[in-house]
């Protein structure tokens, strides 16, 4: 379809046309866009011709009418002369004859030694080469260029490095005599480093993907539609030249490969009404998926001073990440060649800005390029990529269908500011993010950590995709579980030597989605018991309850006996953290400070946990990651619940004395501390023994209690209390409920707090 507009100042008449055969994916439909446009200015007399991609068609802008388009394809334009003598299927090198003696141990004919048995792939090229149309004349300079530096190499076959780098020297040298429309070609197909030549992996391992040599494919299509002696085309050439560009239906498809660019034409099971299926496709489509290839040349050569692997030299190439978004399995990415991200820009842009937006290949995280799949996404969604890219398309290449490989269609990223992705900058402090992921990918890791690793990986990219407080939840969580796996295994811990660094109060703050469970948990994660130790200020956060880390969480701490929380019921791990910090509020002075915590839940929270009206599970996760938060920011609502009797009795023992103080509940002179029969009697399910205990501590405390005996605890697990007992609560909340007990010795409480939690 095409759509006629006045040019610039109402000089010309431009046409749009809406090529729906150009689409972003597959991968060869997004390459044949690019060719369309590179040719069209180069080739067709019309260099301010341009593009843009609207919806998921590609829209070409060029003075060229529909017809013009079309005649230009099929009567003038010039294939780009693509050879690689490198490749022993390029078409420059015989195969061994046969003898018909055979081998009496494998059966096979016996070869004679001599390669002089002509095979497609040379018959391909002789075709070309003896050629006549002036269209080809630049083919025939590229392959005689070739035939040169094969013979100067003395070469019968492909060269090797083994056991001299001879592949190195004739790669460089045929670089260097190369006619100049070749030069693209080559800087596209491979990397000349100092050391073995590096292969991106858009075009294969240097021009080819397993058995399929790409420039004999091309030759060979190139044969199919145009005519060799003259500037003609084929007959049936001009149908499948529109249904390439216009998406159009068209039967006279061929059986080729397309290779790893067209995973859905590739054949095979399930690729018809039958069991197996052929390759099908457009011989336009191979050809111009290989122009548009030309285009990732320009900085494979220029970055080599910065980076040593081709795939990061690449523009937009990555290290392959897939199993970050569930499109690949963690298995995938070690095998696969790696990732490109294609961008996708809705202002019409010339052949020259496009070819700058891929000259640079462009996503940073700060002063770094993106290494892999996780960075280019925070690349993404801090804007660190060129401006004017809407989106990206992102695609793997995965080893499928035995050892080759396919371009396999992944997410489609918006370019949008997301400042929650910023917050993964945090782990990488120490290099914490890159030790786990390196040896999550080692074969001696454990399975449980490789798994936790692609986890976390897959939630930090959905958080770089989407802002959030369930993303960050996610995140936090899994970082919870690496820890913990690092708590039980020494080995693991030698790999990964820093525990997960110390989060900002934004990963607290944003993460906060108001449920009970989020309070529950950031008001133990916040327990922080303040004291003295060999005459310094200690501060004995949870986090060491849970691991074995120092107390400022900086390293490790493999002696600690500090850690007490595992697997199991919450009851259980609050009730041995509750005697493990007693113990330790004795050695530092401070039993009265044993619950002091920075954050606190609210009284129908801790109501609705003793009613097992909570995800117990869900509050464990979140602790184990709120941990490495700092949680002074977390904002809590009040709320108008009334305390049961036996809980708000309790807990008045379970308050830090600084809190009561503060309420001026307790006086400056008296003490409160927890006996230690009290936690011992719920842990046992004696409630009301527990009670009558607290019952006699306040009243030898001065309180005003009423005559009657003390509450009576009907229907109440006594384990459950307790835990529920070890949660902290706002100090609004704290005073609410001392004001409800209406207990205070000699005192009223201040009217209304000022702070929420004192430090």
């Amino acid at each position: 379809m095409a759509r006629v507009a006045q040019g610039t100042g109402g000089s010309s008449v431009n046409h749009e046309h809406v090529l729906r055969g150009c689409t972003p994916t597959p991968l060869a439909s997004y390459l044949k866009a690019l060719a369309v446009l590179r040719l069209v200015a180069e080739q067709a007399g019309d260099p301010e011709a341009t593009g843009c991609w609207r919806g998921d068609v590609f829209v070409l802008r060029t003075k060229l009418s529909e017809d013009d388009l079309l005649r230009f394809f099929l009567e003038r334009y010039e294939p780009t002369p693509l050879v690689a003598p490198w490749n022993g299927g390029s078409g420059f090198y015989f195969q061994e004859g046969k003898l018909e003696e055979r081998d009496p141990v494998t059966g096979k004919k016996r070869k004679t030694g001599v390669r002089d048995q002509p095979t497609e792939a040379t018959r391909t090229l002789i075709t070309i080469e003896e050629s006549t149309a002036q269209r080809f004349r630049a083919y025939r300079e590229a392959i005689a260029s070739a035939r040169a530096a094969v013979a100067r190499f003395g070469l019968t076959k492909a060269p090797e490095n083994k056991p001299e780098r001879i592949k190195d020297a004739f790669i460089k040298h045929f670089r260097n005599v190369a006619p100049d429309a070749t030069l693209k070609w080559i800087d596209a197909s491979l990397v000349l480093a100092d050391g073995e030549p590096e292969y991106p992996p858009l075009l294969g391992t240097g021009g080819n993907d397993g058995n399929l040599d790409f420039t004999t494919n091309f030759m060979q299509n190139l044969a199919k539609v145009l005519v060799l002696d003259s500037d003609g085309a084929q007959p049936e050439a001009a149908s499948l030249l529109k249904a390439a560009l216009m998406g159009l239906p068209v039967a006279a498809l061929d059986n080729r490969a397309i290779g790893q660019f067209a995973p859905g034409n590739a054949g095979g099971p399930n690729a018809s009404s039958g069991f197996e299926g052929n390759a099908r496709i457009n011989p336009w489509d191979f050809i111009l998926m290989l122009e548009g290839g030309l285009l990732f040349a320009a900085t494979a050569v220029r970055r080599l001073e910065s980076l040593s692997a081709a795939v990061l030299s690449a523009p937009f190439t990555v290290r392959s990440r897939l199993s970050t978004e569930g499109a690949g399995a963690e298995s995938d990415d070690g095998d696969a060649r790696g990732e490109i991200w294609m961008p996708l820009w809705s202002d019409f842009l010339a052949i020259e800005e496009i070819t700058a937006l891929f000259g640079e290949g462009r996503a940073a995280l700060g002063t770094r390029p993106a290494r892999d799949g996780l960075d280019f996404a925070r690349a993404v969604a801090r804007l660190g990529v060129d401006r004017g890219i809407r989106s990206f398309q992102r695609f793997g290449f995965l080893m499928r269908s035995g050892k080759a490989f396919l371009a396999t269609p992944a997410a489609r990223v918006a370019v949008r500011r997301n400042p929650d992705a910023d917050l993964i900058d945090d782990l990488e402090q120490r290099d914490w993010l890159g030790q786990v992921q390196r040896y999550a990918r080692d074969d001696k890791s454990r399975g449980a950590l490789r798994a936790a690793a692609t986890r976390l990986d897959a939630a930090l990219f959905a958080l770089t995709q989407r802002a959030d407080c369930v993303a960050l939840q996610q995140v936090l969580r899994h970082l919870g579980r690496i820890e913990a796996l690092c708590a039980t295994s020494p080995k693991t811990r030698e790999a990964i030597r820093q525990p997960v660094p110390r989060l900002s109060p934004e990963w607290a703050r944003r993460a906060n989605d108001g449920s009970a469970e989020f309070r529950i948990a950031a008001a133990l994660a916040g327990l922080s018991l303040h004291g003295e130790r060999d005459g310094r200020s200690v501060q004995l956060r949870l986090r060491p309850h849970l691991a074995p880390v120092t107390l400022d969480g900086a390293a490790w701490e493999d002696r600690s006996s500090l850690v007490c929380w595992g697997p199991g019921e919450i009851e259980r791990n609050l009730s041995a953290v509750l005697h493990r910090r007693r113990l330790e509020a004795q050695r530092l002075g401070a039993e009265g400070e044993l619950l002091r915590s920075t954050s606190g839940a609210r009284l129908i929270d801790v109501q609705r946990f003793l009613e097992g009206d909570t995800d117990d599970r869900r509050i464990a996760e979140l602790l184990a990651g709120l941990v490495f938060s700092d949680l002074d920011a977390i904002e809590t609502p009040r709320s108008d619940a009334e305390p049961l009797p036996a809980y708000a009795l309790l807990k008045v023992l379970f308050t830090p004395e600084s809190t009561l103080r503060y309420l001026r509940w307790l006086p400056p002179d008296r003490n409160l501390r927890l006996p230690p029969e009290i936690p011992a009697r719920l842990a046992a399910d004696d409630v009301d023994s527990a009670l009558a205990i607290a019952w006699q501590r306040l009243s030898a405390l001065g309180a005003k209690l009423p005559s009657r005996p003390p509450p009576q605890a009907i229907a109440i697990d006594g384990p459950r209390l307790l835990a529920a007992l070890t949660i902290p609560l706002t100090l609004a909340e704290t005073d609410r409920l001392l004001r409800w007990l209406d207990l205070a010795p000699e005192t009223e409480p201040l009217s209304e707090p000022t702070v929420q939690n004192p430090v």
